[in-house]
């Protein structure tokens, strides 16, 4: 019994597959994270592309930041 406990305790081959479910979970969450922060910015693109498409016409560009 003890050389069992001994060699699972050595034994380190399920910890490649645990580092890679950490690490999904790791870019899972900055994938949710940036969809979140980005979602107002995506939705007034797509908004903005709507208008021009049905009126043909491009709204006037926005001046540029004052140096």
């Amino acid at each position: 019994m003890t050389n069992f406990l001994k060699t699972f305790v050595a034994d380190e081959s399920g910890a490649s597959a645990a580092e890679y479910a950490l690490i999904l979970v790791v870019v899972g969450i900055a994938i949710v994270t940036a969809a979140t922060t980005l979602s107002g910015a995506i939705g007034g693109a797509m908004d903005r592309t709507s208008g021009v498409l049905n009126t043909g016409a491009a709204p006037a560009p926005a001046p540029a930041p004052a140096p």
